[in-house]
């Protein structure tokens, strides 16, 4: 197991019972329709995050559909979330004895009363206990220093750019060497890497490492672009069920070009797994 100095020692939420659990709850109106409530303590700036909203549709489908966990999921981000109630409609689209198939979108009312679709996702879910142990891979975890050798943003001397109510709500230290934007001299590479986890201590699950791959600032921080980069479209690979302890995150980005990036991330768990994948498409603001 890596070296994670300074973990949290305080009274850890258990899974289930937990503030993102509270927060991602939804509540089956009928077949296929869920009530929810957006919390604003997933914010940034004043756009609901991406990995949040994926984690509450993701709930839905785990509920809706026969198989438990997250195999493969792919949102496309069609207007800006509101914190408030919201509703998800589900469909089942097939059904297998290995995996099923679903979709499912989350509607909110805009200031006219009209009923605005803000994200649909279509997934595929499994059950990642019955997954055989076989691994074969070239991919290593990252190089990341010991957490009390990294920086959260409770440690800038000024409120980090970006960031807003999300951050009271995660564990979360960046690598120095890719810290270089929070001192107005970022290094021009598209990288960002930190020790990861939720601020109450609840462990990682499958659902919450929805949340996860879209929770560190974006790499454009470290292209020197700051401000806000939208979602387009975002595919996660989970690919085991984490263990115990702090997660590591390695996001990286190789292209940016017409006003657009991606961001290619992986979650290593405490045992060394490489337990999820993702991309995303993003849009940065020039100029």
């Amino acid at each position: 197991m890596p070296e994670a100095a300074s973990a949290p020692s305080s009274p850890r939420a258990m899974i289930g019972d937990s503030e993102f659990d509270r927060d991602t709850a939804v509540t089956r109106r009928e077949a296929d329709v869920y009530d929810t409530d957006l919390s604003a303590g997933w914010t940034i700036i004043n756009a609901v995050n991406g990995g949040y909203l994926l984690a509450v549709l993701g709930r839905a489908l785990a509920d809706a559909l026969p198989h438990p966990d997250p195999f493969t999921v792919s949102a496309h981000y069609l207007t800006a979330s509101r914190p408030g109630p919201a509703v998800v409609r589900t469909q089942t689209v097939r059904t297998g004895r290995t995996l099923s198939t679903g979709q499912a979108s989350l509607f909110q009312y805009d200031d006219q009363g009209d009923e605005v679709e803000r994200i649909r996702v279509l997934a595929s879910y499994g059950d990642l206990s019955a997954l055989p142990d076989d691994v074969r891979t070239t991919a290593t975890p990252p190089a990341i220093p010991p957490m009390d050798q990294c920086f959260g943003p409770a440690d800038a001397p000024a409120p980090v750019p970006g960031s807003s109510a999300i951050t009271d709500r995660l564990m979360l230290k960046l690598d120095p060497a890719t810290l270089g934007w929070a001192l107005g001299a970022p290094s021009g590479k598209g990288e960002m890497r930190a020790w990861f986890g939720l601020a109450d201590g609840r462990d990682a699950d499958p659902l919450s490492l929805l949340l996860t791959v879209d929770a560190l600032p974006p790499t454009a921080f470290e292209i020197g672009i700051m401000g806000w980069v939208p979602t387009v479209e975002l595919t996660v690979h989970v690919r085991h069920r984490p263990a115990p302890g702090p997660l590591r995150v390695a996001i990286t980005t190789r292209n940016l070009a017409g006003g657009y990036l991606e961001e290619d991330a992986e979650v290593w768990d405490s045992a060394d797994r490489l337990v999820a994948q993702s991309r995303q498409l993003a849009r940065v603001r020039l100029g």
